[in-house]
């Protein structure tokens, strides 16, 4: 069988429109890529979300490598603000351009292609298993949580998992992702009196209080860090009060914070902390305070070990870069697979995901295919 290019693949997914929650045809495709490379595809489409489950080998094999990654893409934004079209997938100077051709089609094409060569050239003992969903970037609620969800009624499991997303921030193999933090936002309303802002004793004013809880939340030092972890942190990410009249003391008024943080904490000894300041604001400026919170993923670490030193290892000798474990970064689907079993996250350089003309280096993408091919064969050896 010919070799599968990872360049033309990546090309192929970059031309299909597939912005979340769309399946644009990306999934389709990789079904039928897979299907004739000896796979067994599955769709595990739940809540209007495409998700695609891929196995080589059979069902409860001793080993299974799996891989997970998405083919949803963000918005291209202002389409008059590209040089090029954002689904064209155009090469030039060595770069392929295209929204998702870093985030992460590239990362999903090179596996696609590295899995089907490996399994066609070299089958081992074991599977190989593709779990790629279409609502990473969405509000992840039918993705890889369903994907998992039906791999845990079907019986299918994974011994360990590669996360495809781009891990590298300006050199190709200087990072993996061993963990990543947790993430909530929370949401606070205060509520007080309104009143004439002549005759401030006969209202309660909800705007001293909410800046007394923000400079609380604010001021405070949640950690300095742990043996893995940078220290956690809480950003305001907005007050209003939406008052336009100056000679009146608005009912209530609003913030929201956003707390990355480590795992020194989970995200309920958070939420209490946040509660117990709000009691305190409570007291003081007799007001009441309401909270709501999403929790987007807990904290999470893949001690390093056999897995990172397996990906530590094909990455070093395939670009002679060694790359430094990281836990750096925003949320990913590994938060969801660290569940299921050990999990690392290693992709190529990120620098222009989600931006206006984003594009990959067309030999990124073959390194990250040989990468990728010998993490399957080191594994299996």
């Amino acid at each position: 069988m010919t070799p599968v290019d990872p360049v033309a693949l990546t090309a192929d997914l970059v031309r299909c429109p597939s912005v979340t929650p769309a399946e644009g045809g990306a999934l389709v495709l990789l079904e039928k890529l897979l299907s004739d490379g000896g796979f067994d595809c599955t769709r595990v489409d739940r809540g209007g979300v495409p998700n695609l489950y891929a196995r080589w080998g059979r069902k409860g094999a001793n080993r299974t490598f799996g891989f997970n990654g998405h083919t949803d893409v963000v918005p291209v934004g202002n389409e008059s603000d590209w040089s090029v079209f954002p689904f064209g997938a155009a090469i030039k100077d060595g770069y392929l351009y295209g929204r998702g051709s870093t985030d992460m089609k590239s990362g999903v094409a090179a596996f696609a292609a590295a899995a089907i060569d490996f399994v066609t050239e070299t089958p081992p003992d074991g599977a190989v298993v593709l779990a790629i969903t279409g609502d990473e970037e969405g509000e992840a609620l039918h993705g890889t949580t369903a994907l998992l969800d039906w791999m845990q009624a079907q019986g299918e499991a994974m011994s360990v998992c590669l996360v495809g997303e781009p891990t590298c921030p300006d050199v190709m193999g200087e990072a993996m992702k061993i963990g990543r933090r947790g993430s909530l936002t929370a949401w606070f309303t205060v509520r007080g009196v309104q009143g004439h802002s002549a005759y401030p004793h006969r209202a309660k004013n909800p705007i001293p209080a909410l800046a007394r809880l923000v400079d609380r939340l604010s001021s405070h030092v949640l950690d300095e860090g742990t043996a893995h972890f940078d220290p956690s942190t809480l950003a305001v990410v907005t007050i209003d009060t939406g008052n336009p009249a100056t000679n009146v003391i608005p009912a209530q008024c609003t913030a929201a914070v956003n707390v990355r943080f480590n795992d020194a904490h989970s995200s309920q000894a958070i939420v209490d902390w946040m509660g117990e300041e709000a009691g305190h604001v409570t007291d003081a400026f007799d007001v009441d305070v309401d909270i709501k919170v999403k929790v987007s993923g807990e904290s999470f670490l893949t001690p390093p070990g056999d897995l990172s030193d397996l990906v530590s290892a094909a990455v070093a000798a395939e670009t002679s870069v060694t790359p430094v474990m990281s836990t750096s970064g925003g949320t990913s689907d590994a938060r969801f697979v660290k569940d299921h079993c050990p999990v690392v996250e290693f992709g190529l350089v990120g620098k222009t995901m989600h931006q206006v003309d984003e594009c990959v280096s067309v030999e990124q993408i073959g390194q990250l295919k040989a990468i990728y091919k010998r993490i399957l064969t080191d594994y299996f050896a």
